[in-house]
């Protein structure tokens, strides 16, 4: 199989998608698309290439099957570039290959992220790691974005002066806040793509990382629209029942009572729902 293009991905390679207040996403290359994955998948029985809505239906069997190997075959690189805190968050899927810029050697911008005054929330009271969805008053807000800033000017002000004086890069960076932009390029195969997509995009995801998976999402759908169209039906738009919850759906439909304790079934409730309760 020659080269696999994607028509709607060459018009945007290289472009800058912009995220937060300084970040972007920006598809560097590719290789393989929905073709790839298709003739993946048939090479151990040799078929040749097949009909639109055939190749649809092979790749949405795959997913629906986690016969996952297929999507492994095609592989995005990325040009991050987002808020030290995101990107902390971003590399823990240890799947991707990562070159990250290098307080070492640059000189790092002055860019720190501001969150606006809709993001900045109290501690949630059921969430132990999220903020509460309620943002606060305009006035607090007001007032932390003031802190936000005088800290960040203060933090890159006493780096500048470390730098002037020729203190090492590699130290003077040591004092720079979480808020401070950071660059890498990001290389992932589909398949875990797909799953950090999952987790990232989901509602219990921190805003400023689901900011980002959402416009990563929309770019790389452009190389894969027939792979990313059994995303959405099989693993974004869908969720994961447990034994218990499965005797409980079947006790539903027989017109029985859930059998699920009063937590068990809030949380089964919430899954009912939808992903986004």
């Amino acid at each position: 199989m020659a080269h696999a293009r994607a028509p709607e991905a060459e018009e945007i390679l290289d472009r800058e998608f912009p995220v937060l207040d300084h970040g972007f996403v920006r598809l560097v290359d590719y290789l393989g698309n929905d073709d790839r994955i298709v003739q993946a998948a048939r090479v151990s029985y040799g078929g040749g290439t097949k009909s639109y809505r055939e190749d649809r239906g092979l790749i949405r069997y795959l997913l629906r099957n986690e016969h996952t190997s297929p999507f492994e075959q095609v592989n995005f690189t990325f040009h991050l570039k987002m808020p030290i805190f995101v990107a902390r968050q971003w590399m823990r899927h240890r799947t991707a290959r990562i070159n990250e810029i290098s307080g070492r050697y640059s000189v790092m911008r002055e860019e720190f992220y501001l969150p606006d005054p809709e993001h900045i929330a109290v501690q949630s009271d059921d969430n132990k790691q999220g903020r509460a969805r309620e943002p606060v008053d305009g006035k607090t807000a007001a007032e932390i974005r003031r802190i936000f800033a005088r800290e960040q000017k203060r933090l890159y002000e006493t780096y500048s002066v470390m730098l002037d004086r020729g203190i090492a890069r590699e130290l003077a960076r040591i004092d720079l806040p979480l808020s401070l932009y950071t660059e890498f390029y990001w290389q992932m195969d589909l398949h875990n793509l797909f799953h950090f997509l999952k987790l990232r995009m989901d509602a219990h995801a921190q805003y400023e990382i689901r900011a980002y998976a959402l416009v990563l999402f929309d770019v790389a759908r452009r190389v894969c629209p027939l792979a990313f169209e059994a995303f959405d039906e099989y693993i974004a738009g869908s969720v994961r029942f447990s034994r218990d919850e499965l005797a409980a759906i079947r006790r539903l439909i027989a017109g029985e009572e859930a059998g699920l304790s009063e937590r068990d079934l809030e949380h089964f409730e919430k899954k009912l729902r939808g992903r986004g309760e």
